[in-house]
């Protein structure tokens, strides 16, 4: 049986994330923005959460950690450069190894940026991405520690997995993503499709994900600091991606 995915909303626009592992009944928790939803999403679904993979120390992505490891006694795995900061680690892993719960394996990649700690989890086996909040849907995580060339060298990792990787992250922030990128790209098709997809789902309170990797690839500007078409939308022509991406990003960031 393949692996199965239950996403559910916590606080105000976080997502909460289930990754239950049938041959071996595991159960992992991507982060834990807030202990009851996670625990509830378990219970419905008939899960025993019984690891918890965290992608950075933010507290709306580990305030619930502790509640939910008094409650079901899961094994805490985070970035051994990070452990410092997040709760109750038991577990450690680093960028360019593995992470294993039940029989899943995921590769854990090296996302520094939104902080210098993130990582991202790739099954891929299972073609399933949990991106944290490095790659939204037709965005990116906001520079809180890492630099633009940090931030874009992550991206340009995630971007470079299959095409058909389901991406999973931790925002609902879709809707005003698309906003902003019709503006620096606004002659895109595949964008305005997929712009209107979303604003249809939003209108119906429903959510905007997964997406996948080949449509980031298509719709997402951040993916693409290194298209010309990009930088001559932001009469940027010439200049370094980083460069391009850093100007996307302060835009994004007055928007």
């Amino acid at each position: 049986m393949a692996a199965a995915v239950h996403m559910f909303t916590c606080l105000s626009d976080n997502f909460g994330v289930l990754l239950h592992d049938p041959a071996t009944g595991a159960t992992a928790a991507i982060d834990v923005p807030e202990a009851e939803p996670v625990l509830a999403a378990a219970k419905d679904k008939g899960w025993t959460i019984s690891h918890v993979l965290v992608t950075h120390h933010h507290p709306d992505h580990v305030q619930g950690i502790e509640a939910v490891k008094a409650a079901t006694g899961a094994r805490v795995i985070a970035n051994a450069s990070d452990s410092h900061r997040i709760p109750l680690v038991d577990e450690t892993v680093v960028p360019g190894g593995k992470a294993r719960f039940g029989s899943l394996e995921a590769d854990v990649i090296d996302t520094p940026g939104h902080t210098v700690g993130h990582i991202a989890y790739h099954f891929a086996a299972e073609k399933l991405l949990f991106a944290g909040d490095t790659l939204f849907s037709l965005g990116c995580g906001r520079l809180f520690e890492g630099t633009p060339q940090q931030m874009w060298d992550a991206l340009k990792a995630l971007r470079a997995l299959p095409d058909d990787t389901a991406v999973y992250c931790g925002h609902e922030y879709t809707a005003s993503n698309a906003r902003f990128s019709l503006v620096v790209d606004p002659d895109n098709a595949a964008l305005k499709a997929r712009a209107e997809e979303v604003f249809r789902l939003r209108e119906a309170d429903k959510a905007t994900l997964p997406s996948t990797i080949g449509q980031e690839k298509a719709t997402n500007p951040f993916l693409r600091a290194d298209d010309p078409v990009i930088a001559a939308n932001l009469d940027m022509r010439g200049r370094l991606p980083a460069e391009v991406f850093a100007e996307l990003r302060e835009r994004k960031n007055k928007a």
